[in-house]
């Protein structure tokens, strides 16, 4: 079993550091505190072939494989923490599903614009009463002549205030099999955004309100039964979730580092305390086991989407880790990472929403325990 990236890996890795570097470093700590979404750096990565790593050439996209975006995204977050959504964006999440189920005429009218960075894609999934019981969703499509009239709203929408373009779970009829998608542009009559809320990170989110928004057929992506094919997509949405987790903690583990080889107390560098040294041990051992975690999960997802179990293993983990690197790096330095001059603050705050987001950490455990006892708990009360 080899653990070492391949030759072509390790060329594509220096590249894409050597373009962060270059272009992403100098106002990093400004794009972490701008909850705008980085649309710069959209068509900074277009330009360089870093949008739609995962998609096939023949939609426009690079032909890569997970473990590329997984490698993208930690080499730029080692840089510039905020533009590694900027991957994720590309790569994974709606825009990837969008990819997957797509019509030849939506692919024609919204892909090519989206890989080259002009519009944004967002997911609107959650609804007030429909977190992690994604099934309890509301909002309705019923069928009108040539379409479909959409009602209902959703929340925690991320990238909502500069989206285009929204991938909208919606229901058809009850149950399970009901659920599918639509395409909606935020010009249509009847689609109205909330005031923007700001998450603990920093980042913006409007409500999402749908009265009587009428969508032509050609904008369904997905029809009744049509729920499973778009949940699978979450597997990938997760291993871009879970290499951001672990690549801000080795962020700020880096900066860590930095100071505890220049910063003086009582005499002696603080990396000679050798309770400093402890931590910085946990942390590597965190880092290390976490990427092992990642890569298996990415590289045995060269075809299709990746295991639901392994994916869970993964997530759970590196987002707890991430958290827990970003903490003791921030205890680590002091003042100085508590401070809003230091990305580390912003590491610790970007790093605790990825236990929440793309399946909390619990659902996580629930799924593993599914695995583990090779049946299905059901978490809703018996009838």
């Amino acid at each position: 079993m080899d653990f070492n990236l391949t030759e072509e890996q390790i060329i594509f890795q220096n590249s894409v550091r050597n373009l962060a570097e270059n272009n992403l470093s100098e106002r990093n700590l400004e794009r972490a505190h701008d909850p705008n979404f980085p649309k710069d750096v959209a068509k900074l990565f277009a330009e360089n072939g870093l949008m739609g790593i995962t998609l096939p050439e023949k939609d426009g996209g690079q032909g890569g494989k997970l473990m590329d975006a997984v490698i993208a995204i930690e080499q730029v977050a080692l840089v510039c923490p905020r533009s590694a959504d900027v991957i994720q964006s590309g790569s994974f999440g709606p825009l990837r599903t969008f990819a997957e189920y797509a019509s030849d005429f939506q692919k024609e009218k919204y892909l090519n614009q989206l890989l080259r960075g002009e519009i944004v894609i967002a997911l609107g999934m959650t609804e007030p009463n429909a977190g992690s019981a994604v099934t309890d969703l509301t909002t309705k499509a019923v069928e009108d002549g040539d379409g479909f009239r959409v009602s209902g709203s959703k929340v925690f929408t991320s990238n909502s205030p500069d989206a285009d373009i929204f991938l909208v779970y919606v229901r058809y009829h009850e149950g399970i099999n009901g659920i599918g998608s639509v395409l909606m542009d935020r010009s249509m009559e009847g689609f109205t955004l909330g005031k923007p809320s700001r998450y603990t990170n920093g980042e913006e989110w409007c409500a999402l309100y749908f009265d009587n928004v009428f969508i032509p057929k050609e904008n369904v992506l997905l029809g009744p039964g049509g729920f499973k094919k778009q949940i699978s997509g979450f597997n990938a949405e997760r291993i871009g979730n879970t290499a951001r987790s672990l690549a801000v903690g080795e962020f700020a583990f880096n900066v860590a580092k930095e100071h505890a080889v220049t910063r003086e107390q009582f005499g002696r560098k603080i990396c000679e305390f050798q309770g400093i040294q402890w931590k910085f041990s946990d942390m590597k051992i965190q880092i290390e086991a976490g990427r092992l975690l990642l890569y298996r999960a990415a590289i045995n997802a060269d075809k299709g989407f990746p295991s639901s179990k392994e994916t869970s293993i993964a997530k759970a983990f590196c987002n707890k880790a991430g958290f827990d690197i970003c903490n003791e790096a921030m205890q680590i330095m002091g003042g100085t990472g508590y401070s809003q001059e230091s990305l580390v603050e912003y590491c610790f705050r970007k790093s605790r929403g990825w236990q929440i987001a793309g399946g909390s950490t619990e659902m996580m455990k629930n799924r593993i325990a599914e695995d583990i006892f090779e049946r299905r708990f059901s978490q809703r009360p018996n009838k």
